[in-house]
């Protein structure tokens, strides 16, 4: 594993996280209107997931569990080996499937749900730099 890579890419994500909070609107009616906003947003959500899997697949390369055959299974061997919880995964893999929906039917995104990430969930992806940050210290 690149400590340095690592360490680069909980920056970036850091900034994601940041720009999503600073741009998403209070009142999901906003999103709904505003162009620019759901692009904002919908493009650092899938930035988020795809750092959170990119260092997963970092973390993995140094352990003794099976690499990941998807990106959703990179939260499955974290899991398995010790690093993440039942809960933290399974939201996570659910992060993969915005992903998957914001990347390839774009058209088809609920901006209700979107809007309910960000004011729900963003925690989840600190949750997941703070794991990664407390492996990186060992």
């Amino acid at each position: 594993m690149d400590r340095e890579v690592v360490e680069q890419k909980l920056e970036s994500l850091r900034c994601c996280l940041q720009r999503i909070e600073t741009k998403c609107p209070a009142e999901v009616d906003a999103l709904l209107t505003d162009y620019d906003l759901q692009d904002i947003v919908s493009l650092n959500l899938s930035r988020a997931v795809q750092l959170c899997v990119d260092i997963g697949a970092h973390l993995i390369s140094d352990m003794d569990v099976p690499p990941p055959d998807t990106m959703d299974q990179t939260f499955d061997r974290l899991e398995q080996a010790g690093l993440l919880t039942t809960t933290l995964t399974l939201n996570l893999k659910k992060a993969v499937g915005f992903r998957n929906i914001a990347v390839h039917n774009y058209d088809d995104i609920n901006w209700h749900i979107v809007h309910s990430i960000v004011k729900n969930h963003l925690a989840e992806f600190s949750a997941f730099a703070k794991v990664v940050a407390l492996k990186l210290d060992e």
